[in-house]
């Protein structure tokens, strides 16, 4: 069984400190934040794209990890965005070795939202990067559906794909059927945490990006949304865990609980 750390699950980390948490707990990968970003004030400042050091000194504690970056963070895709705009974060992130990056958008207007998400996939193709939308109740692509219709209406086959996160999938009124609707090869990656079965509309926000349940102490079924991924879709623990960071633990700890439970429901599902 093959994990990625996200960042998320231990956002209170610098990117080489990330990685070294990530081969602790047995991942061989990581979910990686480019630049901190002011919307997750745990999250030290840091700025991979403009700092030449950061990155040679992360690309070397990969190496010698025997570590990959599965997906980077954060492009956001919005009603001013160029596809130009994201040049430089995107050849930091093929510097990095990383295979996709993850796109939200949030672009109101349909027309120009697909032709901004077109000129961003071809851009993030030219420098050998695929790129992996995430749907997100707060954003303009909101559900399963509406992601995979956007790729479909993006004509990029085998580029262009899905981040699945669990919880998403949930709040945003999906099922774990609605996974098996869309054609296996367009799910890149999926995100496994959990959650209550219900969830205060008004801090939905604050619930993903700052406090998720352990996989197994919540209410949704990971073992069915672990079942019905294709085998070719890649795991990722991403589990922000605010109570036990004000608590005193360690970001080192936090990530061994949620990768240790992630490994035991995966196992549990037979994946």
């Amino acid at each position: 069984m093959r994990l990625a750390l996200d960042h998320l699950t231990a956002v209170d980390t610098l990117p080489t400190d990330l990685a070294d948490i990530a081969a602790a707990t047995g991942c061989g990968g990581i979910c990686l934040f480019l630049q901190s970003m002011s919307v997750l004030p745990r999250m030290p400042p840091f700025d991979l794209v403009t700092d030449t050091a950061a990155r040679r000194a992360l690309r070397a504690r990969c190496r010698d990890l025997g570590l990959t970056v599965d997906l980077a963070y954060p492009f956001t895709l919005g009603a001013r965005s160029a596809p130009g705009d994201f040049q430089p974060a995107l050849e930091v992130a093929a510097e990095l070795g990383a295979t996709t990056v993850n796109a939200l958008v949030y672009d109101r207007d349909p027309v120009r939202r697909l032709d901004t998400f077109a000129g961003f996939c071809e851009r993030a193709g030219a420098v050998g990067l695929k790129v992996s939308v995430e749907f997100y109740p707060s954003s303009q692509v909101k559900t399963l559906q509406e992601a995979s219709a956007l790729i479909e209406a993006a004509a990029r086959p085998g580029t262009a794909g899905i981040t699945l996160d669990l919880l998403h999938l949930v709040r945003s009124g999906g099922s774990i059927t609605d996974i098996t609707a869309v054609p296996p090869d367009r799910i890149f990656i999926a995100q496994i945490c959990d959650g209550p079965a219900m969830a205060d509309p008004e801090r939905l926000v604050t619930e993903a990006a700052e406090q998720r349940m352990l996989p197994g102490d919540g209410a949704f079924d990971v073992s069915g949304f672990l079942r019905a991924l294709p085998s070719t879709a890649s795991l990722s623990v991403e589990v922000p865990q605010e109570d036990r960071l004000r608590q005193g633990l360690t970001p080192l700890d936090r990530a061994s609980a949620a990768v240790a439970a992630t490994q035991a429901v995966v196992e549990g599902a037979g994946r």
